[in-house]
């Protein structure tokens, strides 16, 4: 066997090494990254490709590809709830269909979905075991605890959410975990608010990634995805990972495809096309990102173990 051979089997043991690490969560530490899919009938966060398209299908769909940017914008769109809220139901939705556009990219990069995939399944799984809790129920201030929103907007929000389940929202979840004792800051535990912190870091470095796809420089060269990838996380993961993760992790992004690809993955023609696609769907990740970002810090629970 030739160097390059032997170089090219060691980088895809690494990765299937790595790989099913992060399906165990042994890597819990170092890869906070992306998801999968799953089906809703009329079980508690399983949802169907309808589901959480309460706003307008902005985007067309793509016909015949399993990834849908249509049914990833709609989620987004129908996750932001009351004043400052994030509804869990269409969030996990949102990071299905990211799961699949990181399975689409080939298989080197859709390992890093494993990851995200069983963070997703925890919030579930937690969510269908506060089921029928009387004490996951929802107290009657849970969006006027640690909420700088006002008075008027938390007394929508109360109003909104008085009967939802423990697991209905992001700041329901903190507040049923915060009141039951769940939430460990010291030590390393699974629950929804450590689980979901997970995500959240990582919805920052996809949306930073979409975003700078979507840029069309002053000069006429396009960077290559691999480039803006790897920049991208570079700016936001990678400051939560060890050495050997992040060079794992840029061993994957060298194998992403080139540009034309996302042009098909979207279904646009050009790269004007894609950035309208592409901007439409960085802004819905933003709002999200930010209602989410400000529950964790309220509650200061950015930096769980």
């Amino acid at each position: 066997m030739g160097v390059k051979s032997k170089a090219a089997a060691a980088i895809v043991v690494l990765l299937l090494f790595l790989g099913s690490l992060w399906i165990r969560g042994g890597l819990d530490y170092h890869w906070d990254s992306c998801l999968k899919g799953y089906n809703q009938v009329n079980t508690l966060y399983n949802s169907s490709e309808a589901d959480g398209a309460e706003g307008p299908q902005v985007i067309e769909g793509c016909p015949g590809q399993t990834f849908q940017v249509s049914l990833l914008h709609s989620h987004l769109l129908a996750a932001p709830a009351y004043t400052s809220d994030v509804l869990m139901q269409p969030y996990l939705s949102s990071w299905d269909e990211l799961v699949r556009f990181m399975e689409a990219l080939g298989p080197m990069v859709g390992l890093i979905s494993k990851e995200i995939e069983s963070k997703t399944s925890i919030i579930r799984q937690l969510a269908l075991l506060s089921e029928g809790n009387p004490e996951a129920e929802l107290g009657p201030d849970i969006h006027s605890i640690n909420s700088v929103g006002g008075e008027a907007g938390t007394k929508n929000d109360k109003e909104a959410s008085q009967h939802a389940g423990a697991y209905h929202s992001v700041r329901s979840m903190i507040w049923v975990e915060l009141n039951r004792g769940l939430v460990d800051f010291d030590h390393q535990t699974e629950s929804g608010c450590r689980t979901l912190l997970r995500l959240h870091r990582a919805l920052l470095w996809l949306k930073l990634f979409l975003e700078k796809l979507a840029e069309t420089p002053a000069a006429s060269r396009l960077r290559s995805p691999s480039e803006l990838c790897r920049e991208a996380y570079q700016s936001t993961l990678a400051n939560h990972h060890t050495w050997f993760v992040r060079r794992a992790a840029e061993l994957a992004f060298i194998a992403m495809p080139e540009r034309g690809f996302f042009f098909r993955l979207v279904c646009v023609q050009n790269q004007g096309e894609l950035n309208t696609v592409l901007n439409r769907v960085a802004q819905a990740i933003g709002e999200v990102y930010d209602r989410t970002q400000k529950a964790l810090e309220e509650n200061n629970m950015l930096d769980l173990p």
